[in-house]
C-alpha cells in the first residue's frame, strides 16, 4: 500500500485519537484499549513498510500518548496525591525536559552577570541589595556573624513570612510566562543577578565560606525551585508562541495545564526551604560543619534526583510496561 493512501485511509481515526488524548472526547477504559490495539496495528504496519517515515514517528508518539492515558486511567484508585508526585509530574518533566535545561542555562548566565557586575562596580551590591541591608551585613561580618540577618524575628514568624514571599516570587516566575516567556526570564534575571551580586559581596568581604554554610541550607531548595518555576513560565510562553499543529488556544490550554502541574510540584520544596530558613539557618555557624554539608548536599540530592534523574526512571518504566503490553497483544 502506498504511504499516501495509508495516511488518507487512517487520518480521521488518528485525529480522533488525538482528541481523546487532549480530553475533547471521553472514552471508557475498554474503548481506550481498543483504540490502542488498533493504533498498534497501524504502527506495526508502518514500521514494516515505511520504517524511516515521519508517519512511523508520529504513530509511535501517538501510541505512547494513548498508552499513558490508559496507564493513568488504570491508576485512578491509587492515592491521587501520591500518583501526582510519583508519576504524573515526573512524566511531564521528562516531556518538557529541554525547558528545564534552558531555564538552568539562563539562570547560570544571569547569575554570572550579577557576579561580573559586582566585580566591576563596587556600588552594584548597594543598588541591588539596598544600602541598609549592605551596611547591616558588613557590621555582622565584622562581628564574625555573616548570617546574622537570618537571626532576627521569631522562628515561626520568619518561616511564614519567608515562605509566602518565596511562593509569591515563584508565582511571578510562572505566571509572567504568559508574555511569551519573556516575563519569566525578566523575573529570573532580577533574582539571579541579585544572587550573583549577593554571593560576590560576601566573597569581597572574606565571608563567602560562612555565608555559604548558612545561605545554602535553605538556598538549594529555594533556588532550584525558582529555576523549575521559570521552566514552567517558558512552557506556558512557548505554548502560545509555537502552537505547532494545534490552534493557539488549544496549545495554550495544554501548556497551561501541564506547566501548572509542574509548578505545583515546587510548592513543597519552597515550604521546606522556608522552614529551614526560619528554624535552621539562624544556627548555621554554631552547627558542626559536617552537619551543614549533610543538609546542603542532602537537599541537593533530593531535588536534583526528583527533577533530573527520576523523570527518566519513570519514563523508562512506562516504556517497558508499554513494550510488555505490546508483546502480550
Amino acid at each position: 500500500m502506498r504511504e499516501v493512501y495509508f495516511i488518507k485511509q487512517n487520518k480521521e481515526k488518528w485525529l480522533g485519537i488525538e482528541q481523546v488524548i487532549q480530553g475533547k472526547i471521553k472514552k471508557n477504559p475498554d474503548d481506550l484499549s481498543s483504540l490502542y490495539i488498533n493504533l498498534i496495528n497501524d504502527l506495526s504496519f508502518a514500521q514494516t513498510y515505511y520504517p524511516k517515515s515521519n508517519t512511523t514517528v508520529y504513530l509511535n508518539h501517538l501510541s505512547s500518548q494513548i498508552f499513558q492515558k490508559i496507564y493513568k486511567t488504570k491508576r485512578v484508585e491509587e492515592n491521587r496525591m501520591l500518583y501526582f508526585f510519583k508519576t504524573e509530574v515526573p512524566l511531564l518533566v521528562y516531556q518538557y525536559r529541554r525547558y528545564l535545561l534552558y531555564a538552568f542555562i539562563f539562570f547560570i548566565l544571569f547569575t554570572s552577570m550579577g557576579v561580573l557586575s559586582a566585580i566591576y562596580d563596587k556600588d552594584f551590591a548597594n543598588i541591588i541589595l539596598g544600602e541598609s541591608y549592605v551596611n547591616t551585613t558588613i557590621e555582622n561580618i565584622k562581628a564574625g556573624n555573616a548570617v546574622g540577618v537570618y537571626q532576627s524575628g521569631s522562628t515561626w514568624g520568619s518561616t511564614i513570612g519567608i515562605t509566602l514571599n518565596n511562593i509569591g516570587v515563584g508565582a511571578k516566575l510562572y505566571i509572567y510566562g504568559i508574555f511569551g516567556g519573556i516575563g519569566s526570564l525578566y523575573v529570573l534575571l532580577s533574582n539571579s543577578v541579585m544572587l550573583g551580586s549577593f554571593q560576590y559581596f560576601f566573597y569581597d568581604y572574606g565571608a563567602l565560606k560562612d555565608s555559604a554554610r548558612g545561605i545554602w541550607l535553605h538556598g538549594v531548595f529555594e533556588i532550584f525551585a525558582m529555576v523549575v518555576e521559570a521552566m514552567c513560565g517558558l512552557i506556558l510562553g512557548t505554548s502560545i508562541l509555537f502552537p505547532k499543529t494545534l490552534s493557539r488556544f488549544e496549545s495554550l490550554k495544554i501548556g497551561l495545564k501541564d506547566s501548572f502541574k509542574i509548578f505545583l510540584s515546587t510548592i513543597p520544596f519552597t515550604i521546606c526551604a522556608g522552614i529551614i530558613e526560619g528554624y535552621v539557618t539562624r544556627h548555621a555557624l554554631k552547627m558542626p560543619g559536617f552537619l551543614n554539608l549533610i543538609i546542603i548536599f542532602g537537599c541537593l540530592f533530593i531535588i536534583g534526583f526528583y527533577y533530573f534523574v527520576y523523570p527518566f526512571i519513570v519514563n523508562k518504566k512506562l516504556n517497558n510496561a508499554m513494550t510488555t503490553h505490546d508483546a502480550v497483544l
